[in-house]
């Protein structure tokens, strides 16, 4: 029953309150919330371990969907258990330690999810612009070096956030208006300067996620250039065929990101509930709508899937 007591002056522990206005909504909110987590969660789990299983499938991008689905994980774990916990439980507090530690694993991951779709859209360049040498440029253990530099990027840009965070007086109200330690949100609870983490957060937002974007940009801008100088209809359509996942992919990461990031900052006519909901559904629906485009899209990858079911 401690954690129904807790002071909003308790100076080790926050309140996360949720979805504010629509606390009596909470336990039928969580429905969606929780199948979508599950879906999400299970569907990666078994994409990870197909491919670990199957020798075939040891090649480079399904190494890359690998990547892609243990930062969904990452990113989905990182947010939905506590987030339940509150509307299943009430259970709304909690300590500044385990705050600036979740706000560091969601930020991590997410940052190395975006490095992710910048290595996959280089593996479509090569794929189409230098198909003769793709399995020499793209090794597996090529590869596996650039998840390494997306995550070490990652802890290096995000780690000072919760550090700055910890040196900072927060003041008596300790009441955080959402599901989860964003790091917008937490900043505002405290009563010191927090210039210097507004502009490493604008920094990573528009400087790293930018510079991610345009290299994605100008990957398919050479592999545009590429396929326009095919001069068969049936190239043409087999090489943009190649791509349509990775796109699909990128669009449901980087406009619900941007538009929740951006609304965070600087959107303040749009109600707190809807930010909110959209910011949960950002962390819900990527890892569960992958699994699908990549279904879908990957014949080989559902071939093998489907046969685990049938043994069972």
């Amino acid at each position: 029953m401690a954690a129904f007591n807790l002071t909003h002056s308790d100076p080790s522990t926050f309140i996360l309150m949720g979805i504010p206005g629509l606390e009596a909504a909470h336990i039928w909110i969580s429905i969606p919330f929780s199948v979508f987590y599950i879906i999400g969660l299970l569907g990666n789990l078994m994409v990870l371990f197909v491919v670990g299983k199957e020798q075939t499938l040891h090649k480079p991008m399904f190494l890359l969907l690998c990547m892609l689905a243990l930062t969904d994980i990452a990113m989905s774990t990182s947010v939905m258990p506590k987030a339940l916990c509150i509307f299943w439980f009430n259970l709304k507090g909690i300590t500044v330690g385990g705050c600036l530690t979740q706000l560091f694993f969601l930020h991590a991951s997410s940052m190395t999810h975006s490095a992710v779709l910048v290595t996959m859209a280089f593996d479509r360049y090569v794929a189409i612009c230098n198909p003769l040498r793709y399995a020499t440029i793209l090794t597996n253990a090529r590869i596996a070096k650039l998840g390494l530099v997306g995550l070490i990027r990652a802890v290096l840009f995000i780690l000072p956030i919760p550090l700055l965070l910890s040196r900072q007086p927060f003041c008596a109200n300790r009441i955080i208006p959402h599901t989860h330690c964003e790091h917008m949100a937490v900043s505002k609870m405290s009563c010191g300067d927090t210039t210097v983490n507004r502009t490493h957060g604008l920094v990573i937002t528009f400087v790293v996620i930018g510079s991610d974007l345009t290299l994605i940009a100008l990957s398919y801008g050479l592999i545009i250039r590429a396929v326009l100088r095919i001069s068969q209809k049936e190239a043409h359509q087999k090489a943009l065929n190649t791509c349509t996942a990775h796109i699909c992919v990128m669009l449901t990461t980087y406009t619900p990101f941007l538009f929740t990031t951006l609304t965070h900052r600087f959107g303040q006519g749009i109600a707190p509930h809807v930010h909110i909901i959209l910011a949960n559904l950002y962390f819900l629906l990527s890892p569960m709508l992958n699994l699908i485009i990549y279904g879908v899209k990957t014949k080989e990858l559902r071939d093998k899937v489907g046969k685990y079911p049938c043994r069972m």
